[in-house]
């Protein structure tokens, strides 16, 4: 889309006109020379004017696809679609021009009249019997961001084949400037309010599973300006825990003022609530990003706070989780748990120790949510757990996205119960090393902005996906898997989704996996590295980082 058609627009909307006037030549280059891409993971970028940039204009040329969609798919049916958003710049304003434009195409839309969760959002939509979802967020991003993601019926976001009929609705209307923003019929749309909170809060304590244990344990709360709060200390007081909140990141602050960054995966995130754990001499840190979907943990441990991945958290949990239910005899007949093929083995070998199924999905929580809401339609196996390595967690199914409140909740309660016997989260992790081998998960992100840098992840992709290798720093590869393909190197069919994945399974049980990011300039490298003790583990992935980052050249 042209910059001059944009200029026609200035005179109408004072947004247009600033936006235009403080664009560089950079700038402008970068946010006209394509439009922003509608991907599976929705549509996420840097707020600005121009089709390459979040703003009113292309939010509502998302929205116009959505409502075709739901026209076309929901026949006859009364249409209604619940709308949530988080704290950014822009948020609120994105989530009303979602439900005007929805309003044109006689859908109901009901919106939240304050920022919440995004797994909030999950939940209402099937609470209140939607046909889909909306939320306007961009996760933990920096402030610059802001990004739309649509959900189901069931409240899992739109899996492939679903939203990509989305994105060609979208595409068959290629000129967001002929939008009129200001045109829909408000009497259809509703507000949730703060009422609607307490049955969110009364589901997500209701997972528990010992509520009677007896609360000994001091948690520091953070939301990193985002929407847990006050929610997670509403659930954490009914609990009985005793939460300190950081109180410089309890505000909806769009610039995120009080924090180095609002991503839990970033331990610069958590200096100011080590400043309040050390202050208050607290045994457990939980931080949730702004959408509330993912959780970090720090957890004091032999005088000092020692930071866990989001891996770690997982293989935790399922510990806890999967020894409690077998004591407590809970454990459903046909359990199953799901995690990411970038998602470290150890929360596997823990899950077939306890007699639990396990199936790997793609990377993306919807993909978690489409297999629980199969199964559950099949009968044949009872969702208990499901988790990504990006820190995010589902306990219970009433939500079909990563949940952070259920995770806190449910992190506080294992850490509590451990701590009432003399041990601590850490403790537990060194019993699992013990048992299953020291595992070592770590992540390598690169970021590459712009048209170049999109182009330099490519070029890394393709590097590996042409390479052939047969080992990597000495140890052989047992197989590749490429997931673009859906094929492993010993000709299986890997039986997923396409994606562009590449994996390299290593003969000590190891393995390195690359791909690029859904939602961020960014190519991410994971590794899983195995051995018999935690230093042995460290010096093998120091090795492997370095051949792999040789490759790469970077």
């Amino acid at each position: 889309m042209s910059h001059n058609t944009w200029e026609l627009l200035a005179d109408k909307y004072e947004w247009v006109k600033k936006g235009l006037s403080a664009q560089s030549a950079e700038e402008r280059h970068d946010a006209f020379y394509k439009s922003l891409e509608f991907g599976t993971a929705g549509m996420r970028g840097l707020l600005g004017v121009g089709p390459n940039r979040m703003n009113m204009l292309t939010v509502a040329k998302a929205n116009l696809g959505f409502a075709k969609y739901l026209v076309e798919t929901f026949k006859g049916k009364q249409l209604k679609v619940a709308i949530a958003y988080d704290n950014r710049h822009m948020s609120r304003e994105f989530a009303d021009v979602s439900a005007m434009v929805l309003s044109t195409f006689g859908i109901d839309s009901y919106v939240f009249t304050q920022p919440r969760p995004t797994p909030e959002l999950s939940f209402a939509v099937r609470e209140l019997g939607c046909v889909g979802g909306i939320v306007i967020t961009a996760s933990h991003n920096p402030k610059e961001y802001n990004g739309y993601k649509v959900y189901d019926e069931t409240g899992c976001q739109l899996v492939d084949h679903k939203i990509q009929r989305v994105i060609e609705l979208i595409e068959a209307h290629p000129d967001e400037t002929t939008i009129d923003v200001e045109v829909g019929n408000r009497a259809l749309i509703h507000d949730i309010n703060e009422n609607f909170d307490t049955v969110y809060k009364k589901a997500v304590s209701g997972i528990q599973l010992r509520p009677k244990e007896a609360k000994t344990l001091k948690i520091v709360f953070t939301s990193q300006h985002g929407t847990s709060y006050p929610i997670m200390r509403d659930i954490f007081v009914d609990a009985g825990y005793e939460v300190i909140v950081v109180k410089e990141q309890s505000n909806y602050d769009p610039d995120f003022t009080n924090t180095k960054t609002p991503n839990p995966e970033d331990k610069d995130s958590y200096d100011l609530a080590i400043e309040y754990a050390k202050q208050y001499d607290a045994d457990l840190i939980l931080s949730c990003d702004p959408d509330a979907d993912r959780m970090g943990i720090v957890v004091k441990h032999d005088g000092s706070y020692v930071y866990l991945t989001g891996n770690q958290g997982g293989s935790i949990l399922q510990e806890y989780i999967y020894s409690t239910r077998r004591e407590l005899d809970t454990m459903p007949m046909n359990p199953i748990m799901f995690n990411t093929v970038v998602t470290s083995d150890l929360g596997e070998k823990i899950a077939h120790n306890y007699g639990v199924h396990v199936e790997k999905t793609l990377t993306g929580f919807k993909y978690i949510g489409e297999k629980i809401e199969a199964h559950n339609r099949q009968g044949d196996y009872e969702f208990i757990f499901g988790y990504e390595e990006s820190y995010g967690y589902l306990l219970a199914d009433f939500v079909r996205d990563k949940d952070a409140p259920q995770a806190c909740i449910m992190v506080a309660e294992a850490a509590n119960y451990y701590h009432n016997r003399g041990r601590t989260l850490v403790d537990v992790l060194n019993m699992l090393y013990d048992t299953y081998g020291a595992h070592v998960e770590m992540q390598v992100a690169i970021t590459r902005a712009g048209s170049q840098g999109l182009q330099e992840i490519q070029d890394i992709l393709t590097t590996f996906r042409e390479g052939n290798f047969k080992e990597f720093a000495g140890i052989p590869v047992a197989y590749s898997e490429d997931f673009l393909t859906s094929r492993r190197s010993d000709g299986t069919d890997l039986n997923f989704p396409t994606s562009n994945v590449l994996k390299y399974t290593l003969t000590d049980g190891s393995w390195v996996a690359i791909r690029p990011s859904g939602t961020e300039p960014k190519c991410k490298f994971y590794y899983c590295v195995v051995a018999q003790t935690l230093a042995q583990a460290q010096e093998k992935y120091e090795l492997l980082k370095h051949a792999v980052s040789a490759i790469a050249k970077i």
